[in-house]
């Protein structure tokens, strides 16, 4: 059945040391330096996804500071705004009272004036009653300055108030 031919195995030996030589040379080289350098891009590849996530943290760690800050300026920016509708509240009411007194100033001035003025007219409209009532009572005429010397005479001895 089997029969063992001596040239045909030194021929398979050869065959195969050959092809083995071959594929060696232009496969077997080829296809581990494919391999070296697709790993190398693979590593680089990592090492730059490592790089860019540390970056991406710094960034995040950056703009959470950012933000503090930014929310820190609006408070203070806030308090500022308080403080001064506080101050421009108080000079807002300072002057509304200080209107209010000077206008009640003015009442107050104006009330005098009102009295001082019905006093001068109820002291004419009582002399010239006085005048009447003594004309008719005496029945005679008396001279302008007469009756004034009279009048003030008497509304002199009335109480001021």
């Amino acid at each position: 059945m089997f029969d063992i031919n001596p040239g045909l195995i030194v021929w398979t030996i050869v065959v195969f040391v050959v092809l083995a030589a071959l594929l060696g040379k232009f496969a077997w080289r080829p296809m581990l330096k494919a391999l070296q350098d697709r790993e190398d891009s693979i590593r680089a590849a990592l090492e730059q996804a490592d790089r860019a996530r540390a970056e991406a943290a710094d960034m995040i760690r950056q703009n959470q500071q950012n933000m503090a800050k930014a929310e820190e300026e609006y408070q203070k920016m806030m308090r500022e705004a308080r403080a001064m509708a506080d101050q421009v509240k108080e000079e807002i009411v300072a002057k509304a009272q200080q209107q209010a007194k000077h206008d009640l100033e003015k009442a107050h001035e104006e009330i005098q004036r009102d009295v001082v003025a019905a006093r001068q007219q109820l002291r004419a409209e009582v002399a010239d009653l006085a005048i009447r009532a003594a004309e008719k009572i005496l029945d005679e005429s008396l001279d302008a300055a007469k009756q004034k010397k009279i009048v003030d005479g008497v509304i002199n001895q009335f109480p001021k108030n």
